[in-house]
């Protein structure tokens, strides 16, 4: 568990959720937005799920704009607009985000008090946890192939 006091994302009331109708390959090739939400703590169901699908030509390193953060490297490949954004309306105590695929999943989370990295949190699935303060916040979730795209689940929880 992270001790540091993150800015992150707020889990509660959706009230924005917006779902691309697009193909798992065409959404990795469209730099917009799969699926966002405004979270309020105690939200349902939890966990959450957003779908995406991971790609793209940029390294997490250009993306997030640094090799390292202190939860973890920068690996992997994405498109250089996020995947995801979360809008925490209040402070979580705990929160974790992690992205699950069949395959080995990288992430950048972007908010207001910095910038977080992750590779392998649980086995190959990418995430982050900890305490959140409100705020918006944008979601990458990247792969180790720059050519193939692979839907994942981003699952977001307030249960440890």
């Amino acid at each position: 568990m992270l001790k540091r006091i993150f800015p992150f994302v707020t889990i509660g009331a959706l009230s924005a959720i917006g779902i691309m109708a697009l193909s798992p390959a065409a959404q990795a090739q469209n730099s917009s937005t799969f699926e966002s939400a405004v979270i309020r703590p105690k939200f349902a169901p939890d966990p959450m799920q957003l779908k995406g699908v991971t790609g793209g030509k940029s390294t997490a390193k250009a993306v997030a704009g640094t090799a390292e953060t202190e939860t973890g490297a920068c690996l992997g490949f994405m498109d250089k607009q996020p995947y995801h954004r979360l809008e925490l309306k209040q402070r979580f105590r705990y929160l974790s985000i992690m992205a699950t695929s069949s395959t080995d999943t990288t992430m950048i989370i972007k908010g207001p008090g910095g910038v977080w990295c992750n590779d392998d949190y649980d086995e190959k699935n990418a995430g982050i946890s900890g305490e959140w303060l409100p705020g918006g916040y944008d979601v990458w979730v990247g792969s180790y192939s720059k050519t193939k795209a692979v839907p994942y689940v981003l699952k977001i929880s307030e249960t440890r």
